[in-house]
């Protein structure tokens, strides 16, 4: 067997030291210069110059700064300032939860309960603050359900979009954005075991109907009860699906 060099280690560690180095600085540049999404960074010779670096050293840089949607390579184009979306947390959440292998249900409840904790935290301020057009939506949207549920049917997006709906009149962007990645991830993850029933859709509806029941009446404790009351049905499903139970 042949032996490591013995600078080797210490090559890749000053590489790595290097590299870290950059993205923070090409990081830094974009906050600096308070560049929008979409707005194009510096060429990779005008980075190469100011920075100090080879021209490898940059992109490899920049391939790890797309990996985090932090910056965009339009191939032909440029390099451009990326959304910074949730994505990759999704992609690192979903294959955490698929790694697993041997407890898928104990990998999903760590992401449910972390959701659990978020909705629940942020139903009370929801209660004391909905109006009676925003009560007006989510009755649309529960409305629909109970028909889907009359019919036999699951309704997964209508799920998504009254959670989405109800802390939407919060006004705090990053809250449905976390609230999307948690759902993406379970999705993503029931998708690939192939869960693919919800087992009783006239519960789930009823459910979000004691949701909102609570929030018209301005019943803060309600809605709390409520809203864990519904992830307890939601955890029961994923323990029956990660059972077989389909």
């Amino acid at each position: 067997m042949s032996e490591e060099p013995r600078n080797a280690r210490p090559a890749a560690a000053r590489d790595r030291r290097v590299g870290a180095q950059i993205r923070s600085d090409v990081m830094q540049l974009i906050l600096d210069r308070r560049l929008p999404p979409g707005a194009p960074l510096p060429t990779e010779a005008e980075l190469m110059e100011s920075l100090g670096v080879s021209r490898n050293s940059v992109r490899e840089a920049l391939k790890a700064l797309q990996a985090l949607d932090i910056v965009e390579i339009r191939h032909g184009y440029g390099t451009y300032v990326g959304q910074a979306s949730l994505t990759p947390l999704v992609d690192g959440l979903t294959f955490r939860t698929l790694a697993h292998v041997t407890d898928d249900h104990a990998a999903l409840t760590e992401i449910l309960q972390v959701r659990e904790v978020l909705e629940n935290g942020l139903i009370s301020r929801v209660a004391r603050g909905i109006s009676e057009a925003e009560l007006a939506r989510l009755e649309s949207i529960v409305g629909r359900m109970e028909a889907a549920a009359r019919a036999g049917e699951a309704f997964p997006d209508l799920d998504r979009e009254f959670h989405e709906t109800l802390y939407g009149t919060l006004g705090n962007a990053l809250v449905p954005q976390l609230l999307a990645a948690f759902w993406n991830v379970f999705h993503r993850v029931a998708k690939v075991r192939g869960w693919t029933r919800d087992p009783a859709p006239e519960v789930t509806a009823g459910r979000h109907r004691a949701i909102l029941t609570a929030l018209r009446e301005r019943d803060v404790e309600g809605a709390q009860r409520a809203m864990a009351d519904h992830f307890r049905g939601i955890e029961a499903r994923s323990a029956q699906a990660t059972r077989g139970v389909n």
